[in-house]
């Protein structure tokens, strides 16, 4: 009776375990669908195709994409424009198909961060989209996104922004939810936030001969200095932005205070109108600008915001507070101590602009407690010096000199008992 129960029980275990894997089977065949969904949710919109036609009382932009888009449009003033927002997208058309006619004086999209992409369009005048829709294409594999834009006088489109049912994300929620940090830092660790310039929707400037954008430029500087960085003991550097993304500029800043950072970094490739002009030079804040280059520079760069189409917020009035004076003015003197010192491992190494030390009314450079600097690597408008910022031995040169500055700088400030 014994034998015949333990093989009624051993019987019962296989029937159960078979039982159980069919069951797990079934459940991973449920799965499988949802599984390839999520996947094919994750994957990116592709829009192959632009084109723009019209005139300044009437502008049609076309845009075809593999599958359906959704898409949400909303208006900003100062300056007046019409913001396209969009999921995740490739925008793979020459940019010359879209490039700024009739209503629009310039046009700008791409990424804005791994969910969302946006198109920015700037107008010449009050503007507002008489039609925006999704039709499929007349193959049926595909869609377009349709906008048609007319004049509108300027009450009418100020009542536009005012009834429109959309407020931005603020920044701290843009920031928080995912703030880069340096790795296995450690009490005592010297914390140093790299800002690569630009990116995602604000590509910068654009390479006189190669085309290369100027946020790709900054990102491979920002990588490869980090990367050094972080071979030397008690430092630790981390970037603003670890891909394609865009940054606010206020963003960057808080990124880099709410990681305690000793020093800030921004690294840029800009271009002047004057081809000739090359060389590195280096920026601190100030509420005056020490030239007219350095206030042209600054004036362009504090576009960044306008142009990933964020509207223009005033800034909060300061508490009038003589202890935030004081730090403001001791993190500005770090910050000259700083420049000083990247110019002198730049001497003989690297060349610069004639007075390469300037200052103006940066607004990436305004953390009140951060000693920062804003580094113009070159010039992408100066053939040979787009040649070297493309250059992957160059780039591990001026890392290699911007570290040696950081130390000098980093042992002062040690040797004061800071």
């Amino acid at each position: 009776m014994f034998k015949r129960a333990r093989i009624a029980a051993k019987s019962a275990a296989r029937r159960s375990a078979f039982a159980r894997r069919v069951l797990a089977a079934l459940l991973v065949a449920s799965l499988l669908p949802a599984a390839a969904s999520s996947v094919e949710a994750r994957d990116p919109l592709l829009a192959y195709g632009a084109r723009i036609v019209g005139d300044d009382a009437r502008t049609r932009i076309v845009i075809d994409f593999d599958r359906e888009p959704r898409f949400s449009v909303h208006y900003i003033v100062n300056p007046e424009r019409i913001v396209v927002d969009l999921p995740a997208t490739a925008f793979g058309f020459p940019a010359k198909d879209l490039a700024a006619r009739g209503l629009f004086k310039d046009i700008r999209y791409g990424k804005m961060d791994e969910e969302s992409a946006r198109i920015v369009l700037t107008t010449a005048g009050p503007v507002k989209l008489a039609l925006a829709k999704v039709q499929a294409d007349e193959t049926g594999n595909g869609h377009r996104l349709v906008l048609d834009a007319e004049m509108i006088d300027k009450k009418a489109f100020v009542e536009l922004v005012k009834t429109q049912s959309w407020s931005d994300r603020s920044e701290g929620a843009q920031t928080t939810s995912a703030i880069p940090a340096p790795q296995k830092a450690a009490p005592g660790d010297f914390i140093i936030a790299v800002d690569a310039g630009h990116g995602g929707i604000d590509t910068g400037a654009i390479g006189v001969d190669t085309k290369t954008e100027e946020k790709q430029v900054t990102l491979a500087f920002a990588k490869a200095l980090t990367d050094r960085l972080n071979k030397e003991p008690g430092i630790k550097a981390f970037l603003t932005r670890e891909d394609d993304e865009f940054l606010s500029l206020s963003q960057r800043v808080l990124i880099a205070r709410q990681n305690h950072a000793g020093l800030f970094i921004s690294l840029h490739a800009d271009t002047l109108k004057q081809k000739d002009i090359r060389g590195a030079t280096v920026y601190t804040i100030s509420d005056k600008a020490s030239d007219k280059l350095a206030a042209d520079l600054a004036e362009r760069e504090n576009l960044s915001d306008q142009i990933a189409g964020k509207e223009t917020v005033a800034e909060p009035p300061e508490v009038a507070d003589i202890l935030l004076d004081l730090t403001r003015r001791e993190t500005q003197a770090f910050s000259i101590s700083l420049a000083e010192s990247v110019l002198n491992s730049f001497k003989d190494q690297v060349g610069t602009i004639n007075n390469p030390h300037r200052h103006a009314g940066f607004r990436v450079l305004q953390a009140p407690d951060v000693p920062s600097i804003l580094l113009e690597i070159g010039f992408l408008s100066n053939a040979e010096d787009e040649k070297l910022l493309l250059d992957e031995a160059w780039r591990g040169k001026i890392a290699g000199l911007l570290t040696d500055a950081v130390k000098r700088y980093r042992a002062a400030v040690m040797a004061n008992g800071g």
